[in-house]
């Protein structure tokens, strides 16, 4: 076995923090023959905490393969990079116990060098943490596995080039609550006059965007809305419960100051960290998995079309956050406008690009 190893990681979460997961993979740097795969789930834990235990497994597994091996980590996340160089200082508690681990196991190899690279380069360990993420842990020792023969070997079949899917994101319409910005979830509301104008505006812009499907959140508001360009388009309109809005619980139909009026501190609290919950309500890492569901959904059955979403405030914006790959708490750095359309397309290979942000100009 050669002496030169390369080790891919990666991790994620989905909700930062949220369900998160490795996944880490080690290669003969000579051949480009992957040797091990692992792929475990952490529990509820932030992107950068889930990336370390990726770097764990990776140097782990090259250790278990060739303890006297040169090798070198190769990660999508600057950060880890970084710090693992010595360039950057590690202040989370978590983050220094694992990087006091990958340390440790790194003392033990032969040489240990990090290499930041980017996204599109590291797919095969963002695939290994997606199946941890999604509870199929992986932990394959292929260097043990019988070598394939010439002979063995089977015509590949070339891949199929990336197909890209557009996602238009149009917010619903203005009702009652909206020009007094009050909280508004899981309410019945209908478009006010001005909702159904704005809605009216949209469709005649939808008629230029090329749009195949259409699919909305079932609340009141998106649905006359998405009825609405629905008509105009001459296509059905597909329902998904998991793009409605935040439920607000107890602060539903308050102003922002009547919210920290009526609860100081859960008020505060939930307008500040992504993962509290409004009190009776969800928090918007509840709402970023199950909008991570419904574009997985998106993407799996409409591959390669282009697809109006018309939903809320909340679920858009966590979409963009996907599409930037940022981590949820950018929902309190956009703001998007009642009827504002925005863009992003996303490529099978795992790339993704924010097109349009709060686009209002059909409005006008």
């Amino acid at each position: 076995m050669s002496r030169r190893l390369i080790v891919e990681a990666d991790g994620g979460s989905r909700g930062n923090p949220g369900p998160a997961g490795y996944g880490a993979l080690v290669r003969d740097a000579a051949t480009g023959r992957v040797l091990a795969e692992r792929a475990e789930s952490v529990g509820r834990a932030t992107n950068n905490v889930a990336e370390y235990g990726g770097l764990v497994a990776g140097l782990q597994a090259a250790l278990d393969l060739n303890p006297q091996a040169e090798v070198e980590v190769r990660m999508d996340s600057k950060l880890v990079v970084e710090q693992m160089s010595g360039r950057w200082k590690i202040k989370h508690p978590d983050m220094q116990k694992l990087a006091l681990q990958a340390q440790q196991i790194a003392r033990q190899l032969g040489g240990v060098r990090y290499t930041w690279v980017p996204r599109a380069q590291n797919s095969a360990a963002d695939a290994l943490a997606n199946s941890a993420m999604d509870g199929r842990p992986v932990r394959r020792d292929l260097a043990a596995e019988p070598a394939t023969t010439e002979d063995d070997v089977q015509p590949v079949a070339v891949p199929a080039p990336a197909v890209t899917t557009v996602t238009h994101l149009l917010r619903h319409g203005r009702t009652e609550h909206t020009p007094e910005r009050r909280y508004s979830g899981r309410n019945d509301l209908p478009l006010s006059a001005t909702g159904r104008a704005e809605a009216d505006a949209a469709a005649v812009r939808a008629k230029e965007l090329g749009i195949e499907v259409v699919v909305a959140s079932p609340l009141r508001r998106t649905r006359e809305t998405a009825e609405v360009v629905a008509a105009v388009l001459g296509l059905p309109v597909q329902f998904d419960d998991d793009l409605v809005e935040l439920d607000f619980g107890d602060l539903e139909g308050l102003t922002a100051d009547e919210a920290r009026a009526a609860h100081p501190l859960a008020a505060r609290r939930f307008a500040t960290d992504t993962t509290v919950a409004a009190p009776g309500g969800e928090s918007v890492a509840d709402v970023s998995v199950r909008v991570g569901r419904a574009r997985a959904r998106i993407l799996r059955e409409h591959a390669g079309r282009t697809v109006l979403v018309v939903s809320h405030v909340t679920p858009i914006k966590l979409m963009l956050a996907a599409g930037l790959d940022v981590p949820d708490d950018v929902v309190h750095r956009v703001f998007l406008e009642a009827a504002s359309l925005s863009t992003v397309a996303w490529s099978s290979d795992g790339r993704s690009a924010v097109r349009l942000v709060n686009d209002t100009g059909h409005l006008r």
